[in-house]
């Protein structure tokens, strides 16, 4: 089997020079065939092309089994990518080699999330399974006072204020950081007490990430290991989110349908057919 992608800078002779006399070096009959015929195949496709199309070109070709050993037909398969590929090569192989594919189909969503408590706080951005730690912080905010009367009123007085500046700090911070992040698809907001329900429903976060909180979730860590955590527990609270958002998609095709609002078909002719 042969895999080629070819970027838009490739030319098809180049690619004949370079790959057209590898296999004859291959000292099974059987496989040196299969090999010269999908290049063959492949070289066919590509003289269709004046040039690769502006996101490339990807195409399979190889014997495959149809029914059991000895019922390979060969096949191809001219795929033309919806992003640019950045990678040109050709790949003869037992498989199709699709990974510069998959690499354009990766999650690209990008959430953030927050591990808050009283004596730290981290800010992350979690991409597909990557994450990235992009702030941290330190309360400074003192322990209880275990003295009593007025002197400990005024140690609590202090230690309020305290409390709310290391709030608003990290609100200002993680304000600027979310709201930089373009197309933001949520916020999760992690931490192992009750810090992170003052801070979330107070006045810290501005108000439209406020309202794309996901979730508030119970940590057993902050720092790094608290972000793991939350991370852990995402793919299902994500998972939750793209359920939601793709009912609504059905829900919104069935009534653009059923109103016969001309915006909503279903059908291989109905959706090939030029829509006025």
């Amino acid at each position: 089997m042969t895999s080629s992608v070819i970027s838009a800078s490739d030319s098809v002779a180049q690619f004949k020079r370079e790959e057209a006399g590898t296999a004859s070096n291959i000292k099974s009959r059987t496989t040196r065939q299969a090999v010269q015929d999908s290049i063959e195949r492949v070289m066919q496709r590509l003289r269709l092309f004046k040039e690769p199309p502006p996101t490339g070109l990807v195409i399979f070709a190889g014997m495959i089994p149809q029914n059991g050993l000895g019922s390979e037909r060969m096949e191809i398969y001219v795929l033309t990518p919806p992003e640019p590929i950045t990678v040109g090569f050709y790949r003869c192989d037992a498989r199709f080699h699709v990974e510069p594919l998959l690499a354009l189909v990766v999650e690209k969503d990008t959430y953030g999330i927050i591990v808050i408590d009283g004596t730290e706080a981290v800010v992350a951005t979690l991409k597909g399974r990557r994450v990235e730690i992009v702030k941290s912080f330190t309360s400074g905010i003192p322990g209880k006072s275990r003295a009593g009367g007025q002197s400990a009123r005024r140690f609590e007085r202090i230690r309020e204020g305290v409390t709310h500046d290391y709030y608003k700090r990290v609100g200002q911070h993680f304000n600027e950081i979310m709201l930089a992040i373009p197309d933001l698809k949520g916020i999760i907001i992690g931490g192992p007490g009750p810090t992170k329900y003052v801070w979330s429903e107070g006045e810290y976060l501005q108000y439209t990430l406020k309202n794309k909180v996901l979730s508030v979730v119970d940590t057993s860590y902050t720092s790094e290991a608290g972000v793991e955590e939350v991370v852990e527990k995402s793919s299902e609270i994500l998972k939750g989110v793209r359920y939601k958002e793709e009912k609504q998609m059905v829900q919104k095709f069935l009534y653009e349908l059923g109103h016969e609002t001309g915006k909503g078909v279903f059908g291989e002719l109905q959706v090939q057919k030029p829509q006025m």
